[in-house]
């Protein structure tokens, strides 16, 4: 640390910076050790133990997709013993039922540990887009539960928990109806619950009414009014105007879902959950109109997630 705080004052010294930095703040020290890399063969000594991190792409994604989310949580907890499984089970196959889906990422999650003989401590998950979603199905698995007591961070980036319903972009809205058409997409349908004729059969509702998002120790939600491809209230778990006005069946089926995977979670005041709202300074353009832009700048925006992960991120990986 020593060494650290001469590096830091060499650097303010020679850049003539006259300022403080954000690592002289009193209280925002959240790190055991300064944003350098320490050896892979150093990692294993941490006193945490070994914590897995599974991580999973959205809608027609791949296992590249959370690649500088790794970069940057690996660099904020550079003393941290962390083995990520970057998931690839699904690529090629997001347009498959959930149920499908859901199979695959259960099973590859457990080869992984089997096949590399791991004893995580703590497992976390991050997830973006519909990969938020199969999460929360993928650890309701029966074969998940020995796992539970492991459970640490469920991180979701831009995640449509609460579906597709109330989207006030019609233009999205249309464009996600063409694509299921032309892909017959089953995940789609589901993700607009109109997989059933009774909204109360739909795979979403019943997903949140078998909820385990309460058996982590934080539950890290983040989304964006830019993003309209998911909702900002879905991807907070919160209900919306136009689903507090609505008293159709549709309208008291929402507020059931969004209560039943919210109150387990405040039953519990041992979980932290938090909820934050992303704004990205975008390009003018037509991603940025659509809102394609912000939906995928969780991704691939360096300046948000080394922010994010080293202001607050990182933390609930600790």
């Amino acid at each position: 640390m020593l060494n650290f705080i001469k590096a830091k004052e060499d650097f303010k010294r020679i850049a003539n910076i006259s300022g403080i930095l954000y690592s002289d703040l009193p209280g925002h020290s959240n790190f055991g050790l300064p944003y350098f890399s320490v050896a892979d063969d150093q990692r294993p000594l941490s006193p945490d133990g070994l914590h897995l991190v599974v991580c999973v792409h959205g809608l027609d994604g791949n296992s590249s997709d959370l690649r500088l989310v790794r970069t940057y949580l690996e660099l904020a907890l550079p003393g941290s013993n962390l083995e990520f499984l970057m998931s690839e089970r699904n690529q090629g196959g997001t347009f498959a039922s959930f149920e499908m889906m859901t199979d695959r990422l259960v099973s590859e999650i457990l080869y992984h540990i089997e096949a590399y003989s791991l004893n995580p401590k703590r497992i976390s998950f991050i997830g973006h887009s519909l990969g938020a979603v199969l999460i929360r199905s993928a650890i309701t698995r029966s074969q998940m539960k020995h796992l539970w007591p492991r459970f640490h961070t469920y991180l979701s980036l831009s995640g449509p928990h609460l579906g597709t319903l109330y989207n006030s972009s019609g233009l999205v809205n249309a464009g996600m109806w063409l694509i299921q058409r032309l892909k017959k997409s089953g995940s789609l349908y589901q993700l607009s619950m109109k997989d059933s004729e009774d909204i109360r059969q739909t795979f979403l509702f019943k997903l949140a009414r078998n909820s385990q998002l309460h058996l982590f120790k934080n539950v890290v939600l983040c989304g964006s009014a830019q993003d309209r491809y998911v909702p900002l209230h879905s991807a907070r778990i919160e209900l919306c105007k136009a689903a507090v006005r609505d008293v159709s069946i549709v309208g008291l089926a929402y507020q059931d879902m969004v209560r039943s995977i919210i109150q387990p979670i405040i039953d519990r005041p041992e979980v932290n959950l938090v909820r934050y709202d992303i704004h990205h300074s975008l390009p003018n353009g037509t991603n940025t109109i659509i809102g394609r832009a912000a939906h995928i700048a969780v991704l691939d925006s360096e300046l948000f997630l080394e922010k994010f992960f080293l202001v607050a991120g990182a933390k609930y990986f600790q």
